[in-house]
């Protein structure tokens, strides 16, 4: 990790994730943030296992906090001097867990997204087999 850059670890696979981690590129104009695809990332030196890093994004400090979910979202907009002044809702009563249930919402979804990678697809709906009537159903 360079001196004064935050990393920002995330699913290289996921086309989802790539656009909002080209949304974020376009915003930090100080280039304090560099994004890793958890692919090629060394996930250990952050103290990030595969399977988080699989489930969420995580923002590394030059220090070497970490955080992860909605919390790194919070972070990133903080990091970002366009949007930097939205970071204050998230201190706002109730914000903060209403955020992460939104951040697991969509990253169990991001299938429905426009990501086509192994790991988005471990989120969809498994479709039966079709019964006697000929119907078939979905798992949830």
């Amino acid at each position: 990790m360079e001196s004064g850059r935050w990393t920002l670890v995330f699913d290289g696979d996921c086309e989802f994730c790539r656009r909002q981690v080209h949304w974020i590129q376009r915003l930090d104009k100080r280039g304090v943030i560099a994004p890793v695809p958890f692919q090629v990332a060394d996930l250990g030196r952050h103290g990030v296992s595969r399977v988080a890093a699989e489930q969420a994004m995580h923002l590394v400090t030059p220090t070497g906090e970490v955080w992860a979910g909605a919390a790194a979202a919070r972070e990133v907009l903080r990091l970002l001097p366009r949007v930097g002044l939205l970071a204050w809702i998230f201190e706002v009563p109730g914000v903060m867990w209403a955020a992460e249930q939104l951040y697991r919402w969509v990253a169990k979804r991001r299938h429905r997204f426009g990501c086509g990678s192994p790991v988005c697809q471990r989120g969809r709906p498994e479709r039966r087999p079709r019964d006697s009537s000929g119907e078939r159903g979905l798992e949830a």
